[in-house]
């Protein structure tokens, strides 16, 4: 519920302070009084768009603030949540200035926020309605949400089927995108394979190969030395001559009175080292033993792994674990069309749910239409306009989240005339009593949003205006209506009202607005009914409509 709205130096206003109340206020005042004021002044705090100008003549700065009693449960509080703002006790302050310069600067609850947050805020706290208001019913795309709202519809199997559609559709898509890109690069992916089974690298290959093969490069240079060298210890060589020199000393030992006892335990030590580095040297020559052919083939295959891994940029240790990927790249490409098929087969069925979950839901907003015609029908014959047909067009649409249907209000304002578009069709009075029928057959069990409605009964009068008072005081009840009219049929029923004037002192002009007593409410009453000059039959009027 709209608690208050305070203004200060905007346009005609320099200082107002209302107060508004539960059900059905009504605004009043002759054409002119800056009635239109007030919703300018709303709409400005709730980040509508507004005049350029909005500041009073004079003044620096213009400001609105608009506290709001918030319940428990709200869609408001979602949107707060989302901007960090929290609300206690249950009270919104929406606030907003306007420079000289055009800066608008918006508060909720003492935080900053943006327009678009405010604009937010507007959406689930008050509905606009009038003549010319885009905003509301007239508004042919927000007549699917209101059908649906209306038929209290669960939306929710088709949005989730839509969702398991558009999933299934973009993972078909991009396995398809993947299955073409490697096709493209089949004939490359085989060669590659072949050609890495064909070489059969192992992980750590490349290393082995390099070791053995500088061993064999080594042995080759030094093998000649080594044969050399054990030729000069074997044969005639130094074992022969160490031999042949103990026995010449053992011969002469015995008579040497142990003077060769020494030298011949020496030569017995030497022959015995010297057996040793012949064996250890024949032993180092045996190993040195290579097939050249062993060294032409190490360095062959080395070389190849060393290419191989150079073509495909990578290290000659992971050769192995490339042929490993592209083999299931090839696996992939052979199982695709499998593949294909199961997505494919997955898409169907998503599509065939959606197309099953979007069917229940037009067969639904039909009956709901049906529905729906029949009670704005009958709000429409105390509204004088019995003759009038009004019809919601349910047909097809482009398939999205919410189905993949369209929905429109169409209005015939006889029977055999042709239908079109509410704004189209009728005429001022006939559109303001179209607008209130419509309302109060969607409006019931929702009293969350503060109900506008903008000289609605303008073109009306006598009998059809009190229908039209009526309709709005029904409408009211539990809830919040704020009504601006010149019927006094309408104003009569109102549970709050406001006079708004005008005055001008010292060159300025400034519009007013005050709440009426019971007295001020039939004074006002009787000037609506018989103009300036107030009569005493019209004041005697005003009691009577007062009275009900």
């Amino acid at each position: 519920m709209l608690r208050s709205l305070d203004i200060r130096d905007m346009l005609l206003i320099d200082r107002l302070d209302l107060a508004f109340g539960p059900g059905l206020n009504v605004l009043t005042g002759e054409t002119g009084a800056g009635k239109s004021i007030l919703l300018d002044c709303l709409g400005f705090v709730l980040g509508w768009r507004s005049r350029a100008e909005l500041v009073r003549q004079g003044a620096v700065q213009g400001e609105v603030q608009a506290v709001f009693d918030l319940p428990e449960i709200h869609p408001a509080r979602e949107i707060l949540s989302g901007a960090g703002i929290t609300v206690e006790e249950g009270e919104l302050i929406l606030r907003r200035t306007n420079g000289l310069d055009g800066r608008k600067t918006g508060w909720v609850n003492d935080r900053r926020v943006s327009g678009e947050v405010l604009r937010q805020l507007s959406e689930v706290l008050v509905e606009l309605h009038g003549q010319h208001d885009d905003r509301g019913l007239l508004n042919p795309r927000g007549h699917r949400a209101l059908l649906d709202a209306f038929g209290a519809l669960d939306l929710s199997p088709v949005r989730a089927a839509w969702t398991a559609r558009r999933e299934t559709a973009r993972v078909l898509a991009e396995a398809e995108a993947a299955l073409a890109a490697a096709r493209q690069e089949e004939e490359y992916l085989r060669h590659a394979v072949a050609e890495l089974d064909k070489l059969s690298p192992e992980p750590g290959e490349e290393q082995r190969l390099d070791i053995a093969r500088r061993a064999m490069q080594g042995a080759e240079r030094i093998r000649d030395d080594v044969a050399r060298a054990l030729q000069m210890l074997g044969g005639n060589g130094a074992e022969t001559a160490m031999v042949d020199a103990a026995r010449w000393l053992e011969g002469a030992a015995a008579q040497a009175e142990g003077r060769l006892d020494a030298p011949l335990a020496a030569l017995s030590r030497a022959l015995i080292e010297l057996g040793e580095a012949t064996q250890g040297i024949e032993e180092a020559l045996s190993a040195l033993d290579f097939d050249p052919s062993a060294l032409e083939s190490t360095e062959e295959r080395l070389f190849a792994l060393r290419a191989l891994a150079r073509k495909h940029d990578i290290l000659p240790d992971d050769l192995a674990g490339l042929a490993g990927q592209l083999r299931d790249r090839l696996e992939r490409i052979d199982a695709g069309e499998a593949q294909m098929a199961a997505l494919r087969s997955a898409a169907r069925e998503a599509e065939a749910a959606y197309d099953t979950a979007a069917a229940a839901l037009t067969a639904a907003r039909t009956e709901a239409a049906v529905r729906l015609d029949a009670a704005v029908t009958g709000e429409l014959v105390p509204l004088k306009m019995e003759r009038a047909v009004f019809l919601t067009v349910v047909s097809p649409g482009e398939p999205g989240p919410e189905g993949r249907d369209t929905v429109a209000f169409t209005v015939a304002t006889n029977p055999g005339a042709p239908s079109g578009p509410l704004d189209k069709i009728a005429s001022g009075g006939e559109l303001s009593r179209f607008l209130l029928a419509l309302k109060v057959c969607l409006a019931r069990g929702n009293d969350a949003l503060v109900m506008i409605f903008d000289e609605i009964d303008r073109g009306v009068g006598g009998a059809t205006a009190d229908a039209v008072g009526r309709r709005l005081q029904a409408l009211a009840e539990g809830a919040q209506v704020l009504v601006i009219t010149h019927s006094p049929q309408v104003a009569a029923l109102g549970a709050v009202h406001f006079r708004v004037s005008k005055s001008v002192t010292d060159g300025m002009t400034t519009s007013t607005v005050v709440a009426l007593s019971a007295p001020e409410r039939v004074d006002e009453i009787g000037r609506m009914l018989s103009g300036d000059r107030v009569t005493e039959a019209a004041t005697e009027a005003a009691r009577a409509l007062l009275d009900g």
